[in-house]
């Protein structure tokens, strides 16, 4: 069990997110609102990336650059033999608030953008972009990269086969015609 990574894995998201709530409330600056609300959203990147994300579901990311200069993005997952009860609703408990989170900064945005609170809106993206990096990440973590993902894809529309299977059409004259398929 890990109640504190728990913990700061919601505290710094709803902390962001109340404090762009009632930041007006107690400061007329808005550089200080913005600069504690950015570092807030920050803390909260760092720590569900490097620690809550590896304690709570055993999942991590990151990139790495070899020696050629080229980007490689990895990620992991670590396989847990048994799941207790108290991890499954630390698991539940992460997966929630990552995906929450972002929609909830997507309404911020709406709302900021539909209020004309434009000097709100780079904050806003911020947030936006922070949470989605996150969620993105251990989306490709769970589902184990991007063959995972392209298997996944494929057996939802059912085109796992696709260059192997012959299209069958019926020309105007009545023969048939066989020819591959065109996949993009």
């Amino acid at each position: 069990r890990h109640p504190l990574a728990t913990f700061f894995h919601l505290f710094f998201r709803v902390s962001a997110i109340v404090t762009y709530l009632f930041c007006d409330w107690f400061s007329n600056s808005f550089v200080a609102c913005f600069v504690t609300i950015l570092l807030l959203l920050s803390f909260d990147f760092w720590s569900v990336k490097n620690v809550t994300g590896r304690l709570l579901v055993g999942l991590r990311w990151w990139n790495q650059i070899d020696e050629d200069g080229k980007s490689h993005w990895v990620f992991e997952a670590k396989r847990m033999p048994t799941i207790a009860a108290s991890t499954e609703a630390e698991a539940r408990i992460f997966w929630l608030g990552l995906i929450i989170c972002p929609v909830i900064w997507t309404l911020f945005f709406f709302s900021t953008l539909f209020s004309l609170k434009l000097k709100w809106l780079a904050l806003v993206i911020a947030g936006i972009s922070l949470q989605t990096a996150n969620l993105y990440g251990y989306i490709h973590c769970k589902l184990g990269g991007q063959k995972t993902i392209s298997r996944v894809t494929s057996r939802l529309f059912g085109t796992a086969d696709v260059p192997k299977r012959q299209s069958r059409r019926i020309s105007e004259d009545g023969t048939e015609e066989h020819g591959k398929m065109c996949t993009r």
